[in-house]
């Protein structure tokens, strides 16, 4: 009797494990140990590749992280962002936050490549988007965190959801605010995954209005700090020198830390999406002192957002598919 307990006792155990050691979606689990068995060495693969990717370039680690955060905004953490125009589908590549701005597609290429070679089939694009963002951000020197696994491909894209869903520089904070929580996410998330503007670059055409024009009376935004403004005016004109890229945080631009909320506690925010957390609300204000002053808070707190933007409306069980070429849905 004892031992046939023992033996319940263990069974409910297991069929509870996945419950308490993964996220529950629509229609299934994300969590860490997903490819264990059917593809050990995928986080591996991965992570070679993204690291080979970084040294080559260390500008690759931020496009990266920029990747998963373009996908997830629109249709969910689905790698809709990485198809190209084919037959019905129109790129989300091709809406104004994309075009001529995200990058890196060939880095997503060269990992599913080595991935369909060692387990076909198996490992999905929106998985490699979340892996790539996190091992971006460690090889950046920033924090690591288990990402949970499981998601599967989109068979669609939306131009108009890239359009409308992803803040754009220029929002408003009651915008930008209101596009995070369409999306589950609170303030504290957006304050965190801000942060990821410790590293990358943004082009002139993207502040342009903050240095000329900001509220359209011709005058700049005051907000930002005076004599970093005029060092921007010196290489981003009023007309021409659109795609002219800039640090967004020029003391670290390499490394992921905290000092992009300091240059925001002193008005040196590029962008204007940038500015406002710290000019339109108090309690992002707050946030972003508590930031730059405690680097281990931020990084906290951005692993936990990182870990519930990946979240956002994942395709999982039986929904959608595992593409063998993350740029088209298979045949």
């Amino acid at each position: 009797m004892a031992q046939s307990m023992s033996f319940f006792m263990v069974i409910v155990l297991l069929a509870f494990a996945p419950i308490c050691l993964s996220t529950k979606t629509y229609g299934g689990y994300l969590f860490p140990k997903f490819y264990d068995r059917s593809c050990p060495q995928a986080k591996q693969i991965v992570k070679s590749i993204v690291a080979k990717a970084v040294a080559k370039e260390a500008r690759m680690a931020a496009s990266l992280l920029r990747l998963h955060f373009h996908d997830c905004f629109v249709k969910g953490c689905d790698a809709s962002l990485l198809l190209d125009n084919s037959g019905s589908i129109i790129s989300e590549k091709r809406s104004n936050p994309n075009r001529n701005s995200v990058r890196g597609f060939e880095v997503i290429d060269e990992i599913k490549k080595a991935l369909e070679k060692e387990c076909p089939q198996t490992v999905s694009c929106a998985d490699i988007l979340a892996l790539a963002a996190r091992d971006s951000t460690v090889l950046a020197g920033g924090p690591n965190w288990e990402v949970p696994l499981g998601r599967r491909d989109s068979r669609g894209a939306s131009l108009s959801g890239s359009n409308y869903n992803i803040p754009a520089p220029n929002n408003t904070f009651n915008t930008i605010l209101t596009k995070f929580k369409l999306k589950g996410l609170d303030i504290v998330d957006l304050v965190a995954l801000s942060g990821s503007h410790t590293i990358g670059n943004a082009r002139c055409t993207s502040f342009r209005q903050r240095l000329y024009n900001q509220s359209g009376n011709s005058l700049p935004d005051y907000t930002l700090e005076q004599s970093y403004a005029a060092q921007l005016r010196a290489t981003c004109p009023r007309s021409g020198g659109d795609q002219t890229l800039f640090f967004l945080d020029f003391v670290s631009p390499i490394k992921f830390d905290n000092s992009y909320f300091k240059n925001l506690l002193a008005s040196k925010g590029l962008l204007n999406s940038d500015q406002v957390l710290v000019t339109k609300n108090q309690e992002s204000l707050a946030l972003v002192k508590q930031y730059a002053e405690n680097n281990e808070l931020f990084f906290e707190h951005f692993t936990k957002s990182m870990v519930k933007m990946g979240n956002i409306s994942p395709l999982t069980g039986f929904r959608g598919e595992i593409r063998k070429n993350c740029r088209k849905i298979n045949n």
